[in-house]
C-alpha cells in the first residue's frame, strides 16, 4: 500500500532511503536543515575554486546501491577504483599497502600479510550479507528472526573449525594485539590499526575494538580497493539526490524539522522550525539517535530506560577535518608520487599517545592524520595547477579543555606541524586553509558531539545493539518512526545501507 512518508535529513542514508521508498511506490518528502543536500557526506566549495568532501574522503561504496538505483546515469562515476594507502615514516621510507600486497615492507611482514588478508576477508565475508539484513530481535521467537540468527551462526560454522575459533578469539582482542601477532614494523603496524580505529574513541590498546571496523570496513566493496569518486564524495550524493528526484521524491533545503507530531501513539508528521505543519504516514530520521528520539520525537513519548540508553550512547567526536587550498603540490619525503591514501600514523605509540591526550580533553603536539590529495586524480576540484589536500586528523577532542574559541589557532598549528614533519615546504604551498573540528561539525552539520559515526561502533553498540535494543531493526517504540542514519546498523562510513534498510523495513512494516 502505497503511504507518504517524510524523512527527516538529506544526507546520503536518507538519500538512500528515499530512493529506495519512492522506486517502490511511496510518496516521499526529504526535509534538508541546510540550504544542500549530502550532510557529512557533501562536497563543497572552501575556498575559491577548491572543493572538498566534508567529512568522509573514501566512501565504503556498496555497489549494488549503485546498480539498484542506477547511479551511474544519474552522474555518479569514479575518478579513481582502487586508490593505494601508503604508511608514511619520518625519514623517507614508506610501505604501500594494497589488496594484493606490501611494497616496501620487510621480507617477513610481506610473508605474513597474505594470511592476515586471507583471515580478515573471510571474517567480512561471513558478515557481509547481514549488512543488508535488519538485525533480529534476540527474544522475538519470530520465524524471521530465529532465521537470520541461525544463518549467522551457519555462516559463523562455514568458516572451519579453525578459522571460527580464530575469529571468536580475535574479535575481542585491541588492535594492538592483533597486529602484533602478525607483523614486525612498527610503521607497518600503526597504519595497520588507523583504520581499526578512525572516527572513534579508541586507541591501538583499547579492547573489544580490532575486529569490528576492520571487518565492516572488509566487508563493503573496499575489499577489492579504495574508490574515489569524481566530484568527491559529493560526487556520490549528488547522483542519490538526481535519483530521487527521478522518482518523484520532493527534497527540500532550508527546512528544519523541529518537532515529530504525535497522535494517539503514532508519528503522524512533522512541525518545520517556521511552523508549517506535514502530516505524514511514516517519518523516517537519518539524524543521529539522540538528537531523533530527544530532540525530535521527545522523552515524553519513550520509555524511562530507552531513553536513559540513548541518552547514554558515546557521541563525543573525535576527529577534525582539514582541507588546504595549494599553489603547488608539496613534496612528501622519500615519496615521488603522493596519489593515494597517505597514513601519518609513525607507529602504535604516537597514536597512542595522541589518545592519551585527547581523552583527558587536550591534544598532542604530534597528531596522527590520513591525508589524501584528491585533486592529483580529479581535476574538477581545483583551479588548473593547483591542488586540494584534505586530511582527517584523529585524536581531536569535541570538548576541548580550553574550549575551541581560545585555542583553535594552537591547534592548527600542531596540525600543520605535524603534516610538516612530513612534507617540509606544506607551508609554503598553502593558500588557504578550513578546518572542521568536532565542535564545528555537530553546529553546521546538526551530528551530535561531531561524531561522524552518530555513535561508538564498538562492541557494545553493534548489530542487535545498535543503536539500542528497542530499535536495532529501524523502527522506534513509537509506531511509524524510523531510523536511517549512521547510528542504525551497520554504522557510519559512505555505504548508504542503513538508508537502504530501513526502506525496507518500512516496507514490510506497511
Amino acid at each position: 500500500m502505497s503511504k507518504n512518508a517524510i524523512i527527516i535529513g538529506g544526507g546520503h542514508n536518507g538519500l538512500a532511503c528515499a530512493a529506495y521508498l519512492a522506486r517502490s511506490g511511496h510518496k516521499v518528502t526529504v526535509l534538508e536543515a541546510s540550504e544542500y543536500l549530502g550532510g557529512l557526506g557533501a562536497t563543497r566549495e572552501f575556498a575559491p575554486g577548491f572543493r572538498a568532501s566534508v567529512a568522509h574522503t573514501l566512501p565504503q561504496l556498496d555497489r549494488k546501491l549503485v546498480a539498484d538505483l542506477d547511479l551511474e546515469k544519474h552522474g555518479f562515476a569514479l575518478a579513481v577504483d582502487d586508490l593505494p594507502t601508503i604508511a608514511l615514516g619520518l625519514n623517507g621510507e614508506h610501505i604501500t599497502i594494497t589488496a594484493s600486497g606490501l611494497q616496501g615492507a620487510c621480507d617477513e611482514d610481506t610473508a605474513a600479510y597474505p594470511e592476515y588478508q586471507r583471515l580478515l576477508r573471510r571474517f567480512a565475508g561471513a558478515i557481509k550479507p547481514f549488512n543488508s539484513k535488519r538485525p533480529p530481535r534476540i527474544e522475538s521467537g519470530s520465524k524471521g528472526d530465529l532465521l537470520t540468527l541461525g544463518q549467522f551462526g551457519w555462516n559463523l560454522r562455514t568458516l572451519g573449525k579453525s578459522d571460527m575459533r580464530e575469529m571468536m578469539r580475535m574479535i575481542a582482542l585491541p588492535a594492538r594485539d592483533l597486529v602484533d601477532e602478525f607483523f614486525a614494523s612498527p610503521l607497518l603496524k600503526g597504519a595497520l590499526s588507523w583504520d581499526a580505529n578512525l572516527g572513534s574513541r579508541l586507541a591501538p590498546r583499547s579492547p573489544n575494538n580490532a575486529m569490528l571496523a576492520l571487518l565492516l570496513r572488509m566487508s563493503g566493496d573496499l575489499s577489492v580497493g579504495l574508490p574515489l569518486p569524481r566530484g568527491g564524495v559529493g560526487g556520490l550524493t549528488e547522483a542519490l539526490a538526481a535519483a530521487a528526484r527521478a522518482m518523484g521524491v520532493e527534497l527540500r533545503t532550508s527546512a528544519r524539522v523541529e518537532q515529530v507530531l504525535i497522535k494517539e501513539g503514532r508519528a503522524t508528521g512533522v512541525r518545520l522550525a517556521d511552523g508549517e505543519l506535514i502530516a505524514a504516514d511514516v517519518v523516517v530520521s537519518n539524524a543521529d539517535p539522540k538528537t531523533s528520539f530527544i530532540d525530535l520525537l521527545g522523552a515524553r513519548h519513550l520509555d524511562v530506560q530507552f531513553t536513559h540508553r540513548i541518552n547514554r550512547l558515546r557521541t563525543g567526536g573525535m576527529v577534525a577535518k582539514l582541507h588546504l587550498a595549494l599553489d603547488a603540490l608539496p613534496e612528501f619525503t622519500g615519496l615521488a608520487n603522493p596519489i593515494g591514501r597517505l597514513l601519518l600514523t609513525r607507529d602504535m605509540d604516537a597514536i597512542e599517545n595522541a589518545f592519551d591526550a585527547a581523552k583527558y580533553g587536550g591534544f598532542a603536539p604530534e597528531l596522527p592524520m590520513e591525508v589524501i590529495i584528491p585533486s592529483l586524480a580529479d581535476d574538477s576540484l581545483a583551479p588548473a595547477g593547483k591542488h586540494v589536500l584534505s586530511a582527517q586528523v584523529q585524536y581531536v577532542p569535541y570538548d576541548l579543555k580550553g574550549g575551541w574559541d581560545a585555542r583553535r589557532d594552537e591547534f592548527l598549528e600542531a596540525a600543520l606541524n605535524s603534516l610538516a614533519a612530513y612534507a617540509p615546504n606544506i607551508r609554503d604551498c598553502i593558500s588557504s586553509v578550513e578546518l572542521l573540528t568536532p565542535a564545528d561539525l555537530e553546529q553546521q552539520f546538526n551530528a551530535r558531539g561531531g561524531h561522524w559515526h552518530h555513535a561508538e561502533y564498538a562492541i557494545d553498540n553493534w548489530w542487535v545493539q545498535r543503536p539500542t535494543y528497542g530499535a536495532s531493526q529501524y523502527q522506534s517504540p513509537v509506531p511509524g518512526f524510523y531510523l536511517c542514519g549512521a547510528g542504525s546498523h551497520p554504522g557510519g562510513g559512505i555505504m548508504g545501507l542503513a538508508g537502504a534498510n530501513a526502506a525496507r523495513a518500512v516496507m514490510e512494516d506497511n
